[in-house]
């Protein structure tokens, strides 16, 4: 541990960022490609009633990836503070309370959607076309969901004790599998791909991108679990050291339940849109779904920033060393304007060669393309967000997160997704996100200023 508090204390804040940033956003980018790769794979198939299947379930995948940041960004946020105000021991008990709460619950979430897979399924916006494609890709992820669950967990904890680089190694080898596997699962023997006629596959389409994503997480918890049996973590895996007491329980769900909700509300967003874009007809709903993958890349890499320097934020807040905190929040959004920047010009420029890239169906390039510059415009600024409240995450302040996600996936989109759609047809729908990120950035600098009067006032500035 000694390296690793050494990048939280000594290291000059370019420097700091980045030794925590980098490893994070490659493995964001990893992260990106693994999402896309399910798209990707699944629209070789030509058959767009599979890729409107995918996007169809991601909203209930995207509720195990809220059970894993729950207990992963919330005990992330508690290791690190507790690690800046030097209680090493608690740090052992946070991180078994978080790991084995995960398994639990991601287990009993894991029933229930096996038992309820296809009511669940209609009510996020499946159609009589796509539901038996819905079912399959639900089942097996419902079945891998412990894996799913603990990967995410144990990859936000060990980020948390400042090993960026094995977090995202254990998080990358996963991904890697699951990107491996895709095509030899997804596809036929016979079928081409990128020109190459491939001599193997199991033709599983849908099922068997699923398949891929459980497997891969398998790998990851099994790089983990090796992690800590060569003693290279202060993170405790033994069951006896569970405990939700003294303050436990509450300070991993006083900043986990905000980042679960943020995962939550972007499934119930993705259901809302789902159910609002079937009445323009399936094609509506995998163009959306296409866009949304896209997007990512931009999101993706400015969270990556963001959750990569949450840690340091937090050690910085638990020691109080409050200038050099705003140094490297500064610092990180500036880096995050940069990307986003860049990004959305890459994007405005060969906007339809990337629709393309994942489906050859004209009427969908066509209205992902529109769907993809809408999604692109903020991304200049989001990242602010994006570091803002992983900074809050990383203070323990999930009031201002939790107004944060409510407001970006829910209380701000949701009434504008509706409103627009009554005013504006299905471009309004198209640009519902756009417009509430908007929002949002305005709120997290207004939030922020407000927490940083308040620490200004009542706590003695350390310069470090």
């Amino acid at each position: 541990m000694k390296d690793n508090t050494k990048i939280f204390e000594d290291y000059k804040v370019p420097k700091a960022v980045a030794a925590m940033a980098v490893p994070s956003m490659l493995g964001m980018l990893i992260n990106i490609i693994y999402n896309l790769a399910d798209t990707f794979f699944v629209g070789q198939t030509g058959d767009s009633n599979q890729v409107a299947a995918v996007s169809v379930s991601m909203p209930l995948f995207l509720l195990f990836m809220a059970i894993g940041n729950l207990f992963g960004i919330g005990g992330c946020a508690f290791i690190s503070r507790s690690l800046g105000e030097g209680r090493k021991d608690r740090v052992k008990t946070i991180s078994s309370f978080c790991i084995y709460s995960a398994i639990a619950v991601g287990v009993l979430a894991g029933v229930i959607f096996l038992i309820f897979k296809r009511p669940l399924l209609y009510l996020v916006g499946a159609s009589d076309n796509t539901i038996g494609y819905a079912q399959d890709y639900l089942q097996w992820v419902a079945i891998g969901s412990p894996f799913v669950v603990t990967s995410i967990t144990v990859c936000n904890l060990v980020r948390g004790e400042g090993s960026a680089k094995s977090a995202t190694l254990g998080m990358v080898l996963g991904q890697v599998v699951n990107i491996v596997l895709d095509p030899i699962f997804i596809l036929d023997s016979g079928d081409k791909l990128f020109g190459i006629t491939l001599p193997f596959g199991l033709n599983l389409g849908v099922a068997g991108a699923a398949i891929a994503t459980v497997l891969g997480n398998v790998f990851s918890v099994v790089f983990f679990l090796i992690y800590f049996l060569q003693g290279k973590s202060i993170l405790s895996i033994t069951p006896k050291r569970y405990s939700a007491k003294n303050g436990i329980a509450k300070g991993v769900v006083n900043v986990g339940l905000p980042a679960s909700l943020n995962n939550l509300l972007m499934s119930i967003s993705n259901i809302i849109v789902n159910i609002v874009l079937v009445s323009y007809g399936d094609t509506a709903v995998a163009a959306m779904g296409v866009a949304m993958k896209a997007n990512m890349l931009v999101v993706m890499l400015q969270i990556g920033l963001g959750q990569g320097v949450q840690p340091l934020i937090g050690y910085c807040y638990g020691a109080k060393n409050y200038t050099r905190m705003k140094k490297c929040l500064r610092f990180s959004m500036c880096c995050n304007i940069v990307i986003g920047t860049a990004m959305m010009l890459f994007y405005l420029v060969f906007r339809e060669n990337v629709i393309n890239v994942f489906i050859n169906d004209a009427e969908v390039v066509n209205l992902g393309v529109k769907m993809l510059t809408a999604l692109m415009s903020p991304g200049p600024v989001i990242g602010i967000m994006f570091v803002l409240n992983f900074a809050f995450q990383g203070m323990g302040k999930g009031v201002q997160t939790l107004l944060l996600s409510v407001g970006r996936q829910g209380l701000i989109y949701v009434p504008l997704l509706f409103i627009l759609n009554k005013f504006v047809g299905l471009n309004g729908i198209i640009w519902a996100q756009a417009s509430a990120d908007f929002v949002c950035v305005v709120m997290s600098i207004i939030m922020f200023a407000i927490v940083m009067k308040g620490i200004n006032k009542n706590s003695p500035i350390t310069n470090k």
